[in-house]
């Protein structure tokens, strides 16, 4: 500025207002952009925002149910729930997957398969922030190391959990099935709100069919946590609803008994109660311990059974398919006898074989020298093959297989026994479709003895055996008696579908028994020793079915073959024959005859039934258990 010239404080002043509204205008349109923001916040997208905290603070958990609990029919625990301690990963917590592995590792025991599982399952889907087991059933020494470096591993914690228990595991195995973690193809259809927070899930058996019954509700808890995802303390609790107990038919005692009568052997052993249907023992010898299974069995232990032999996995009882042999021979007796082909009083000429023409192939009795005339009853009690060779001829294989299958065979006739086979029941069509070959007479007279293409299951011949036992009522086999709770055994226990078998005759029922009873104390009953000096009559059938076919001319001779290439021996019958209060089916693999092996454990079977078991007294049932002990 130049000297004289003054300063213009008017336009100074001006400008100053100027900038000064325009700053004003700026502050007011900042704090109402401000305030609006805050309102939406506040006000608007409260409940959102109100959420989002929440989440860090407050998370929603599933709490699994208690599974039900399996008794027996004298109220003896079959299937339990038992404490363990789980160590457990939510891997969306867990920063650097690898180093914690392999840091847990050395403050742990755990075992290389254990972390490969935890791998494979880390790779399949899932639901998100799902709790991830590691390492199952850890010691006290584990837990409290694990306390002591807890603050070192964000998203791993020790878990208290339910886990299945089988008590008497090796007896009931093959009965119950079990339970073991939950997989892919099962993640994909169960309810996936019901199954939240659930590892386990039934495999196999009672454990399987009553999934539904045993799982119970899901309940759920609102917890406060920190930071790292630890509880700090729980805010609500929906608690869960627990499955429902269920009551089997099956019977411990029977159970224990039937393994006990098979220790050594392999073989399987069915009883049913005629008047209920209800199975009483289901044994298949020999068995394995379903507990191993329930967390997951090492590489090691399921080979040791899978590559065993004698098959401990494999339920014979429910899926062996054996030639039936003579113990057939009561359900094509009342065939014959009802479609006409025969009578009570007819005779047939034994010479110790069978010709279907003059000069053609000779079907052999295996008494060799024959037993001459001989009628129903006595060809029953002698178990001759000439007899039925003959019947089985003049009935032809359709009317055979439509007698047989009103007994059961060829389908699984069960209500609620879960992986039972149907066996095979031939007829001329199968043949045809599966070997593209016409029904030779040949194959019926094979199929007449229960040899051939025909194959049952312990479970069909038991069924089969109850048929006659009941005099042409059906009751079909179920495992279920009753569910203690609300829910009622009808609403999950499928209905029967089988119509009773009447006969022409019904009294041919009588005589067929009358037949069964001459095996057992019939002076040439073939299992006459099995039943000797008994305080009941009983009724049955010895059987023997072949493992390899003999040429013609062949004898059999038990001494020179291998082991397992001996005939499977087999027995069916029930006890009292008059009031029927068991039915069982015996077999015995490579144990020979029907009569020396399978026939004397039937008779131990129906002695502890019928005589050594005490009643209802439920102190009497607990006391003989704990005594006779556990396998």
């Amino acid at each position: 500025m130049a000297w004289g010239e003054f300063k213009d404080t008017a336009a100074e002043r001006r400008l100053f207002q100027r900038r000064a509204v325009v700053m004003l205008v700026f502050v007011l349109l900042m704090m109402i952009g401000l305030l609006a923001r805050m309102y939406q916040l506040q006000i608007v997208e409260h409940e959102i925002y109100t959420t989002l905290s929440d989440k860090n603070r407050v998370q929603v958990q599933s709490v699994p149910p208690p599974r039900g609990l399996v008794y027996d029919r004298n109220n003896l625990l079959l299937a339990e729930n038992r404490p363990v301690f789980s160590l457990t990963l939510v891997p969306e917590r867990v920063a650097g997957m690898e180093a914690t592995l392999a840091r847990l590792s050395e403050i742990l025991d755990i075992a290389e398969e254990d972390i490969e599982r935890f791998k494979r399952r880390l790779r399949e889907p899932r639901r998100p922030f799902q709790e991830m087991p590691l390492s199952y059933d850890l010691g006290e020494e584990e837990i409290a190391r694990m306390a002591v470096h807890r603050h070192e591993f964000p998203g791993v914690e020790v878990r208290a959990e339910l886990v299945r228990y089988y008590p008497h595991s090796e007896l009931t195995a093959h009965a119950l099935g079990f339970v073991g973690r939950i997989n892919r193809e099962e993640l994909q259809r169960i309810d996936p709100v019901n199954y939240a927070g659930t590892n386990y899930i039934g495999k196999s058996g009672i454990e399987r069919f009553y999934e539904q019954v045993l799982h119970g509700t899901v309940g759920y808890q609102h917890v406060e946590t920190n930071a790292r995802g630890r509880i700090l303390r729980v805010l609500e609790r929906v608690n869960p609803v627990p499955g429902e107990d269920l009551q089997l038919h099956l019977d411990l005692r029977l159970q224990r008994k039937a393994y006990q009568l098979l220790e050594g052997r392999r073989g399987a052993i069915v009883a049913i109660e005629p008047e209920t249907g209800g199975i009483l023992a289901l044994a298949s010898v020999p068995g394995f311990d379903a507990n191993k299974f329930v967390t997951g069995i090492s590489v090691e232990d399921y080979r040791n059974l899978s590559t065993d032999i004698d098959k401990p996995l494999f339920n014979r009882a429910l899926r062996g398919q054996y030639p039936p042999g003579s113990t057939i021979k009561p359900m094509m007796a009342i065939a014959a006898l009802d479609s006409g082909v025969t009578n009570r009083e007819r005779r047939i000429w034994d010479p110790g074989y069978f010709q279907l023409r003059e000069g053609g192939r000779r079907f052999r009795n295996w008494n060799r020298s024959g037993d001459g005339w001989v009628d129903l009853k006595y060809s029953m009690a002698r178990s001759n093959d000439v007899y039925f060779y003959e019947v089985g001829v003049e009935m032809g294989v359709s009317v055979m297989s439509e007698y047989l299958a009103h007994f059961g065979f060829g389908e699984d006739a069960t209500l609620d026994v879960s992986g039972a086979l149907s066996g095979l029941l031939p007829t001329a069509d199968w043949k045809r479709a599966a070997r593209n070959e016409p029904w030779y007479p040949g194959d019926s007279v094979n199929m007449s003895i229960g040899q051939g293409f025909m194959l049952s299951t312990p479970l069909q011949l038991a069924t089969a055996t109850t048929l006659i036992a009941n005099r042409g009522i059906w009751v079909e086999p179920r495992l279920l008696k009753d569910i203690r709770g609300d829910r009622s055994v009808d609403e999950f226990l499928p209905s029967e579908t089988h119509e009773p078998l009447i006969l022409k005759n019904p009294d041919d029922w009588e005589f067929v028994v009358e037949t069964m009873e001459e095996v057992m104390h019939g002076a040439r009953g073939t299992a006459r020793a099995a039943g000797s000096s008994a305080s009941y009559r009983m009724a049955g059938k010895t059987g023997t079915a072949q493992v390899f076919s003999l040429g013609e001319d062949e004898e059999y001779d038990e001494e020179q073959i291998k082991e397992r290439l001996r005939d499977h021996a087999l027995f069916v019958g029930f006890a009292p024959s008059d009031n029927p209060k068991i039915a069982v089916a015996v077999i015995v693999e490579n144990g020979g005859g029907g009569s020396s092996t399978a026939a004397p454990v039937a008779r131990a079977l129906f002695d502890a039934w019928l005589e050594e078991f005490p009643a209802a007294d439920q102190s009497s049932v607990i006391s003989q258990v704990d005594q006779e002990g556990g396998l």
